[in-house]
């Protein structure tokens, strides 16, 4: 469990609850405009959420989590501090917000909560984050982090924009 301010991140685990929760993410087009650009449907999910799972069962302290309202409980959104493929020390920051809950400033926080706990990981000297060249709110929120633009290219046909934070 991550605390960051008045929010809690925790492991996604596997029941349906947690699911429901993934799906209502990736399930809305208007959310996944600027990740997939469509919304995925159920079964392609399930199978991304089997993925995610794994993922999680890699290293305990990093992977995907449910945000959290310390409050009410209420899901707000995905956090996502995951080692990438590439290069062991280096981890994929990323976060995906309910509608209702967007432009509250939740992002930002999210990062910045983010990135914080990575500097207390002694496994991880870098992060980047894989965002839509035209998703300007999640690129405004990574450069005022720090984090340097290092590419701009097509991923799976979809415009890409690749920026790095060394910790």
């Amino acid at each position: 469990m991550i605390n960051i301010e008045e929010f809690i991140l925790t492991p996604f685990v596997d029941n349906e609850q947690d699911f429901s929760h993934y799906y209502q993410l990736v399930g809305n087009a208007a959310i996944m405009a600027m990740i997939t650009e469509r919304a995925l449907p159920a079964d392609e999910a399930r199978a991304d959420y089997a993925k995610l799972l794994h993922i999680n069962g890699k290293h305990p302290q990093f992977g995907n989590f449910k945000i959290l309202d310390r409050d009410s409980g209420a899901f707000i959104g995905l956090g996502k501090l995951e080692f990438g493929e590439e290069q062991a020390d280096a981890a994929e920051l990323g976060y995906i917000i309910i509608p209702e809950r967007q432009g509250q400033g939740i992002a930002g926080k999210i990062a910045k909560g983010l990135i914080a706990y990575a500097r207390e990981q002694a496994e991880v000297s870098k992060l980047f984050a894989i965002i839509d060249p035209n998703n300007l709110p999640s690129r405004k929120i990574l450069l005022n982090n720090g984090f340097i633009s290092t590419e701009v290219l097509l991923m799976d046909g979809l415009p890409g924009e690749i920026l790095e934070l060394n910790l």
